[in-house]
């Protein structure tokens, strides 16, 4: 072990503004860019691959109408082409601007946050295409590979690297090429280069698989509700009519609030619209009914359903489960509490998410230059009614249906937290895939 300056404040590649006295640990060594392997080097972008900048075309100049890709058509490590303009060239600019299998395309303007986000082209459109000014292509010269290239790219821009080095231009930030070149990275050797870049896409693969298993329970899950919530289709076993019915007929509407003369100490949770999310709770706040904003009145108990008036369409609704301390939510929503033995809150809850209400909503929010409704709207929603037995055997089915959504979701998120997790470890060399080069082999 041996102590020189290392840095401490940030570990992206590519940045180091503040250092302090470390050990450096044995097969490592202290550089511009934080400690790293010893066999690794750090070198400028322009060092490792050719940095073209896209061109700006006329729409009325000369030349042969060809496909090009632009920013709408990248996305972070994948390539969008179901959107591809065309815009007239000459044969030297579409040499020119031309993209290949393998070039990694970034986005030279974006906001401050997204700008540099990038993915490795892979032909994915079916016919060859440029690419327009707002991108930059780096085609990865020999010894380097390109498909790590776009992993490193892509920690650049999720880390910041990219936003600190960017000039910002109104609410557009400019990567720039020239800055692009400059950025010094640290490079592994192209043997660990490729076996980064393929364990980082392994994962890359998995999450792809669980986003397609997602979409395909979403699109089972709505032809579900449409069959079984307006009884196209009537779960085994069930017999009996089916009624219209307002919501105010099956449901209490609002039926607690806070006053204004509440106690000023009284102490609750607080939901506002802003904490739910498409029927998750994802934060609160623990308020006195003095410190608490005007809009908190809506009292809550466990099994209400809170649904969102304004905005209505984005879906802010709520199935509350709570049983334990005081809840309120905002006047905002709307509180939905079922009648026993009439209605069963699962049922209700669903419909919120169904075509048939929302079908309604967009009726009433029509050419309205501020999208809510009124609570009188929330009585007067009409939904189709079972017997209450069967609502609470339509509505098992289409909450274990949410469950196992849920459970894939969780399954997501934990394999994105790995993949930064091994992005962290294997970009900055702290786990190594291959056999460290001695220093005397890595020397000459």
């Amino acid at each position: 072990m041996k102590g020189e300056a290392m840095e401490v404040r940030d570990a992206s590649p590519g940045y180091a503004p503040q250092v302090e006295m470390r050990v450096v640990p044995d097969g490592y060594k202290q550089t511009e860019v934080g400690v790293i392997p010893e066999d690794w080097d750090v070198a400028a972008v322009d060092q490792k691959g050719e940095v073209l900048a896209g061109k700006a075309l006329a729409i009325n100049a000369p030349g042969v109408q060809r496909p090009y890709l632009r920013t709408k058509n990248v996305f972070d490590g994948r390539i969008d082409t179901t959107d591809v303009l065309t815009m007239p060239m000459t044969d030297e600019q579409f040499r020119q601007f031309q993209v290949q299998r393998d070039d990694v395309l970034l986005n030279e303007g974006q906001s401050l946050e997204l700008v540099g986000r990038c993915a490795i082209y892979n032909n994915e459109y079916p016919e060859p295409c440029a690419m327009q000014n707002a991108l930059l292509r780096f085609r990865a010269r020999a010894g380097v590979c390109a498909n790590f290239a776009s992993h490193l790219f892509r920690y650049c821009q999720q880390t910041g690297v990219f936003a600190r080095i960017a000039l910002q231009t109104t609410s557009v930030a400019h990567l720039g090429a020239s800055r692009f070149e400059r950025l010094r990275l640290a490079w592994p050797t192209e043997a660990e280069q490729r076996a980064i870049a393929t364990a980082l896409s392994d994962v890359d693969a998995l999450l792809e698989a669980l986003d397609r298993l997602i979409a395909k329970k979403r699109d089972i899950k709505q032809a579900t509700m449409q069959q079984l919530l307006t009884a196209q289709t009537r779960l085994p076993g069930f017999e009996g009519e089916w009624a219209v019915k307002r919501m105010s007929e099956v449901a209490d509407i609002d039926p607690e609030n806070l006053s204004s003369s509440t106690h000023p100490a009284y102490a609750f949770n607080y939901i506002a619209l802003e904490d739910v999310n498409i029927g998750k709770l994802e934060s609160y706040s623990e308020v006195t009914f003095s410190s608490a904003p005007s809009r908190a009145r809506r009292k809550l108990r466990a099994g209400d359903i809170i649904m969102a008036t304004v905005r209505p369409s984005l879906k802010a609704h709520l199935y509350f489960s709570i049983a334990e301390g005081e809840w309120v939510c905002s006047t905002g929503f709307c509180v939905i509490r079922c009648r026993q033995e009439v209605s069963q809150p699962g049922y209700v809850f669903q419909h919120l998410f169904a075509h048939p209400i929302s079908k309604q909503i967009e009726a009433l929010i029509a050419g309205s230059n501020y999208p809510a409704i009124s609570n009188k709207d929330v009585r007067d929603l009409e939904l189709r009614t079972p017997p209450f037995e069967e609502q609470v055997g339509i509505s098992d089915v289409l909450s274990e249906m949410d469950a196992e959504l849920e459970a894939l979701q969780q399954r997501r998120i934990k394999a994105a937290a790995l993949k930064q997790a091994m992005l962290q470890e294997l970009l900055t060399g702290r786990t190594r895939l291959v056999d460290p080069i001695p220093k005397e082999c890595a020397n000459g």
